[in-house]
Parts: structure tokens; C-alpha cells; sequence
């Protein structure tokens, strides 16, 4: 009989024997078949891409995105960058989920005058 199995019929034997009454014992064995697995990292991690305008260097945008939305994320904002496209924007998304944190890119778009920080907390 495997772990699981034996801590089912322990606690049956304990409502039988008047040990426990049935609403504790539905309570552990609710516990027993709860998913002992973590919670994965990364459905708790947050890219956060900041917009800083550069001569004032007041924050002008601050948007969090899951890192599970992260493709769809980065291809958007692809679109707003060009130069994150191709192989840096690939990149950028292999980086996510081999797990980095911290910042993960910063660039300056000077004929705007802002500071573009992607970061992964």
C-alpha cells in the first residue's frame, strides 16, 4: 500500500474506532488529496516594462505583465520597438523562461528622449 493509501485507511480506522469524528476526517482527507506540488515560479513572476522620460526622468509609464502572457507581451511591444524584433526579441523570450530575474533589457530611444526598462521580478 503506498503513503497516501495507508494515511486513508489510518484515518478510517480512527472514525471507526470513535478517534475522529466525520467532519475531521473529511478534513484530512481533503488535506491528504490536496496537490502537494508548489506553486510553479513563474505563474508569480511579473515583467515590468518602465518608460522613463529622459530629460525630466519622471516615469512615464509603468505596465506589469505575467510572465505566462510574456509572448504575447514582448511581440506587442515589438511592434511599438522595432529593434525588439528577430533574434533579440526570441532572446529576450528564452531568458523569461530559463528563469532570469532583474533587469532584462534597458534602451534609450533618443529622437523620443525615453528610457525603455524591461524587468522581471
Amino acid at each position: 500500500m503506498n503513503s497516501a493509501n495507508e494515511e486513508r485507511h489510518r484515518i478510517l480506522q480512527m472514525v471507526e474506532q470513535g478517534h475522529l469524528s466525520a467532519a475531521e476526517a473529511a478534513r484530512l482527507l481533503d488535506a491528504l488529496s490536496a496537490d502537494p506540488r508548489p506553486i510553479e515560479r513563474s505563474q508569480a513572476r511579473l515583467v515590468r516594462i518602465r518608460v522613463t522620460d529622459l530629460p525630466s526622468q519622471r516615469l512615464k509609464a509603468s505596465v506589469a505583465i505575467p510572465v505566462s502572457l510574456i509572448n504575447v507581451g514582448l511581440r506587442l511591444g515589438a511592434r511599438l520597438a522595432p529593434q525588439l524584433s528577430g533574434s533579440a526579441l526570441e532572446e529576450l523570450i528564452r531568458s523569461v523562461e530559463r528563469g532570469t530575474t532583474g533587469l532584462l533589457l534597458e534602451w534609450q530611444d533618443l529622437e523620443e528622449g525615453e528610457r525603455i526598462e524591461i524587468v522581471i521580478e
